[in-house]
């Protein structure tokens, strides 16, 4: 999958050619950035992996992704954001496949997801998510049906 964070598209990939693309999908609120922290509402870039596909409450379906990654973990841990025990956990949940910690400085519960009972016409005008990649509900719905856990997601 691909996130084009300049043309608000995600378009899922199939031998480096585009299959199906989402237009008109929602970002951070506070933009895009490679050096996300807690509650600053950015979008991260980079490389990422699907952690999980489910139904939720508050926004319809949630495809979540490993976020941070260990380019984000380095970068962080380099400029003293983040401890050592943190900086292993996160390449050692990479290695491992699983779900990096989601409780560091460079925070987490990043995903992609869907409007849920929000205001489609604020999610036509504008970026308003904490940090995810927002896509209205049928979107959503059709997206979990080409993807699977493990799936590579770019981010750029």
């Amino acid at each position: 999958m691909l996130i084009d964070t300049q043309t608000h598209a995600l378009s899922v990939m199939h031998d480096q050619e585009p299959v199906w693309t989402f237009n008109a999908i929602a970002l951070g609120r506070g933009g895009v950035t490679p050096s996300k922290v807690t509650r600053d509402h950015k979008t991260p870039l980079g490389e990422f992996r699907i952690t999980e596909v489910r139904k939720s409450d508050r926004f319809h379906i949630f495809i979540g992704l490993s976020y941070p990654n260990p380019v984000h973990a380095k970068a962080a841990h380099e400029a003293g954001q983040i401890s050592d025990d943190e900086f292993w956990a996160v390449q050692y949940a990479t290695f491992q496949g699983i779900l990096p910690p989601q409780n560091t400085r460079l925070g987490g519960h990043i995903g992609i997801h869907g409007v849920g009972r929000g205001d489609l016409r604020i999610h036509q005008q504008f970026d308003w998510t904490q940090g995810c990649i927002a896509l209205t509900n049928e979107q959503i719905e059709q997206l979990q049906n080409l993807v699977r856990v493990g799936d590579r997601v770019v981010i750029q």
